[in-house]
């Protein structure tokens, strides 16, 4: 294998080998040859695609990638014996590029309470199983297990005996996320140093979590000359995890001025390709993950949208496009500024006087010191209740359903109308279905439903419920918005919202306008 990179950051990916001990995640075959080919197109350089001796179901995974996946190196891990090898090449030969990768422990704790194992018996094992390996593939990767906590002469003694054997690739493994970026430059250091035939070959890195120092470590590590970065997407790996994919990537792109490095990965496949991932292993990605979080290119501070809606790079120091999103996120909560709001309400199409905007954004305010979450349904909703009220011609006064799993579901309201009360009855295909037929006869007006939605306002078995939704008449879209404990009764009242800017339109303007069009006659009682 060349190790000459000229200046490129190889990316090994393990998501589908360290990444799939994450605890919980087991992938079937065809989902990992799914994740593998969209690696590929992500642009990884070197694919671990599993531990084939652990299970043949993993070997037949392996397999598969190697036959179906062209581009990156595919590798497969294996334990410094015999039968683990053997097994590694059964399942990666098919590659195109084919790689073994064998490990041992180095550390003294390890090869004590683990191995069970002398240093000399390790260094044995070493030999034999590079050479082995070299013996059936050209590419051969050499991990010393745990190597932050290893003696580091006897480090240099066994990457010697290593690269000697055959190995390609030399990897530093920090197996426990225990050491530090500046304890971890000096490692590299020495062992640049002091291991014969190190120029020859590439050294690799691979860091743990547990101290959030995984990224960080493994930056510094490129500092002081690592070639191989191995990683996994959105981080998954064991206990904390690995260093995450698309946090050096993009560290390493944001930054270039200060690490002078490149990779090929294709950034703009980053944020789809930690959906997949995250959506096939079912390990949710945390809002406030760098990169690829919810938040990662969100903005609520009202000071922060201001000056993101000036100029981008004011808080933004890489663009939301360069991962695969189509732009920032502007989210508007109590700490929005007036100008994210003004934004919004230009985006969602209106066009209003300064007077005007100051009058919604108090609306504003007060709706978002009662809810976490301000959709655009909410500021259309302020904006046609500021704006745009009309008189209420209808008014629930009463409502009850009927309903169950063998009954045919059935709702009477009552309505005030001026000083009558209407009363009406329906069935429908169920209880909201039921409900909105017999407001129609008593309104008379009939809209077509064209969006419906309900959600908890607050949280708790007393949370209040919203209902919003949207109907059609006459060739326009009215909307309606009602909240209370009871769903039923909030879905009623958004209706009704709807109808009466249905009837203000349709009666009042048009009566204005010398165009008598009355409502529909109702049972009165």
């Amino acid at each position: 294998m060349d190790t000459n990179t000229g200046g490129r950051i190889i990316i090994f990916d393990t998501t589908l080998r360290d990444g799939e001990q994450t605890p919980g995640v087991n992938l079937t075959a065809a989902e990992k040859l799914e994740i593998a080919k969209q690696l590929a197109r992500l642009g990884v350089d070197v694919i671990e695609a599993g531990f084939p001796i652990t299970s043949p179901g993993d070997t037949k995974a392996v397999a598969a990638i190697a036959e179906n996946v062209e581009g990156p190196v595919i590798a497969g891990l294996a334990r410094t014996n015999r039968e683990d090898i053997e097994r590694a090449w059964e399942a990666v030969k098919y590659a195109k590029r084919p790689r073994i990768h064998t490990f041992i422990a180095t550390s003294e704790v390890h090869m004590k309470y683990k191995l069970r194992k002398t240093p000399e018996e390790v260094i044995a094992m070493t030999k034999d199983a590079v050479s082995l390996a070299r013996s059936l593939c050209d590419d051969v990767e050499f991990s010393a297990e745990d190597a932050t906590r290893s003696d580091p002469e006897f480090l240099y003694r066994v990457f010697e005996e290593a690269i000697a054997a055959g190995a390609t690739t030399i990897n530093v493994p920090d197996t426990v996320g225990y050491t530090t970026p500046n304890e971890f430059r000096n490692l590299i250091a020495g062992i640049k140093k002091n291991v014969r035939g190190i120029d020859k070959v590439v050294i690799s890195v691979h860091c743990h979590d547990d101290l959030g120092l995984a990224v960080a470590n493994s930056l510094a590590a490129i500092e002081m000359g690592a070639t191989q970065v191995e990683c996994t997407i959105n981080g998954l790996g064991e206990r904390a995890g690995n260093t995450a994919l698309e946090e050096v990537v993009m560290a390493l792109r944001t930054r270039r001025d200060h690490f002078n490095r490149t990779t090929n990965i294709v950034t703009e496949q980053i944020y789809r390709t930690s959906r997949l991932v995250s959506g096939l292993t079912g390990i949710p990605v945390q809002p406030n993950k760098a990169i690829v979080g919810a938040n990662a290119f969100a903005h609520q501070s009202g000071i922060h949208q201001d000056g993101v809606l000036k100029q981008r790079s004011t808080y933004e120091i890489m663009t939301p496009e360069s991962i695969g999103l189509p732009s920032s996120r502007i989210v508007l909560g109590k700490v929005s500024g007036r100008h994210a709001f003004q934004k919004r309400l230009e985006e969602l199409g209106y066009s209003v006087s300064r007077e005007d905007v100051d009058r919604l954004f108090i609306k504003f305010k007060e709706m978002a010191d009662r809810k976490k979450d301000i959709s655009d349904w909410d500021i259309e909703a302020i904006v046609e209740n500021t704006l745009y009220s009309v008189p209420e011609e209808f008014a629930l006064v009463y409502h009850h359903i009927s309903s169950g799993n063998q009954t045919v579901p059935t709702a009477t309201v009552r309505i005030a109308r001026g000083d009558q009360i209407v009363e009406e009855a329906s069935s429908g295909d169920g209880p909201i279905d039921a409900l909105f037929k017999a407001i129609d006869r008593v309104t008379g007006l009939g809209p077509k439903l064209v969006d419906y939605s309900l959600k908890a306002v607050t949280s708790g078995k007393d949370a209040l419920g919203e209902a919003s939704l949207k109907v059609e008449h006459g060739g326009r879209v009215y909307s309606g918005r009602g909240v209370s404990p009871d769903v039923i009764e909030a879905s009623a009242k958004a209706y009704l919202t709807a109808m009466n800017r249905i009837w203000y339109e349709t009666t009042v303007n048009n009566h204005r306008n010398g165009n008598s069009r009355p409502v529909g006659e109702a049972t009165k009682i």
